[in-house]
C-alpha cells in the first residue's frame, strides 16, 4: 500500500472526484505497478534481500508514475532495482488459468481497537480456513500459508525449508503529526491492501468519517499474481461495486479494463476502521455489507 500511495502523491485525487473514471483508472494502474513489484521482489528477508528502501523511495515513485498512461496496462511490469528489472513470475512456466471463485481458498478475519489514551491495535488472524491438519493432539491447526510460495526457482518467494512465504495480511496503523489517527484492517487476500488504500483515501482526501469511509463503494483489480491456489494472473481484470456509476463502468471498459460488476455484499473484503478526530472523538466504522460490527464501551 505504501508504494502505491507514493505513486499517487503526484495526482490531485480529490480533484478527480471519488470513484470517477479518472480516479479509479489512476488507482488501478498504480496498484498494478505496486503489485508487480510485490510479486517480483518480495520474499522472506532471512533468505533474500528485499529492496524496500528503493521500492518505497520518492524518486522510485516518480519513475513509476511516468509509466501510467490513459489506457489500462496489460503488462506485469516490475520496476528497475540497481539498473536491472527483476523477472516477474509471468515470464516463468506458471499457470494463467484461474480457479472458479467458488473453489478459491477462504478466508481471514480482523480486529481493531483503540483505547481512551489513543493506544491502537490492529490484527488480521488467518491461516486455518481450509480443511486443516491438526498437529498431533495439541488442537493447533497447521497453517495453509505455504500455498503462497511460488514454485519458480530462484524467485525470492520460492519454496525452501525453514522459509516463510510472503503473505497478504495488512493490519494497518496510521499516525498524524506523531499522534494516533487511524487503525484499519480487512480480510480479503490480495484485496486487503487495495481495500485499505481506498478507505484511507476516503478519509484523508475526501473527508469521510470512519463509517462512511468504510462502507463506500470499492473496486478490486486482479491484475496480479494470486497469492493462493494456482497463482492465477487475471490480466486486466477489474471488479466494480454495483453502486458504481454505469457511465464510469462503460468508460473504464473503453480504456481497456476488463470490467465486471459485483454485489456490494460480495465486494471481496470486509473491513473495519477506527479514526481519532482532532477533538479526541473515537469514530468506529464497519462494513455492513461484509457483516462486520463496531462497538464501544
Amino acid at each position: 500500500m505504501l508504494e502505491a500511495l507514493n505513486i499517487l502523491e503526484g495526482y490531485d485525487l480529490a480533484g478527480m472526484k471519488l470513484n470517477s473514471t479518472e480516479y479509479i483508472h489512476t488507482l488501478v494502474e498504480a496498484l498494478k505497478l505496486a503489485y508487480a513489484d510485490r510479486d517480483t521482489y518480495y520474499g522472506d528477508p532471512k533468505f533474500s534481500t528485499v529492496p524496500a528502501e528503493r521500492l518505497l523511495s520518492k524518486d522510485y515513485a516518480n519513475d513509476r508514475r511516468k509509466q501510467i498512461g490513459p489506457r489500462a496496462s496489460m503488462q506485469f511490469l516490475p520496476g528497475e532495482i540497481g539498473g536491472k528489472r527483476g523477472r516477474h513470475p509471468s515470464e516463468s512456466d506458471i499457470v494463467f488459468i484461474k480457479i472458479d471463485d467458488d473453489l478459491m481458498a477462504r478466508d481471514t478475519t480482523c480486529v481493531n481497537a483503540v483505547d481512551k489514551d489513543g493506544v491502537m491495535f490492529s490484527s488480521t488472524p488467518s491461516g486455518a480456513w481450509l480443511p486443516s491438519v491438526i498437529a498431533g493432539d495439541t488442537g493447533i491447526p497447521m497453517t495453509e500459508r505455504a500455498q503462497s510460495f511460488l514454485l519458480v526457482e530462484g524467485h525470492p518467494n520460492d519454496l525452501a525449508g525453514g522459509k516463510r512465504p510472503r503473505i497478504t495480511l495488512s493490519p494497518t496503523l496510521v499516525t498524524k503529526e506523531g499522534k494516533a489517527y487511524l487503525t484499519l484492517a480487512t480480510p480479503g487476500g490480495d484485496n486487503q491492501d487495495q481495500a485499505l488504500l481506498q478507505m484511507f483515501l476516503n478519509v484523508v482526501e475526501f473527508g469521510m468519517n470512519a463509517q462512511n469511509g468504510t462502507e463506500a463503494p470499492r473496486f478490486q483489480t486482479r491484475h496480479l499474481v494470486s497469492s493462493f491456489d494456482n497463482h492465477a494472473m487475471s490480466r486486466g481484470d477489474l471488479l466494480l461495486d454495483e453502486r458504481t456509476n454505469a457511465a464510469v463502468a462503460g468508460e473504464l471498459n473503453g480504456r481497456g479494463h476488463q470490467v465486471g460488476l459485483r454485489s456490494r455484499y460480495a465486494n471481496g473484503a470486509a473491513p473495519v476502521m477506527i479514526r481519532l478526530t482532532p477533538a479526541g472523538v473515537v469514530e468506529a466504522g464497519a462494513d455492513p455489507f461484509g457483516y462486520r460490527s463496531a462497538k464501544a464501551w
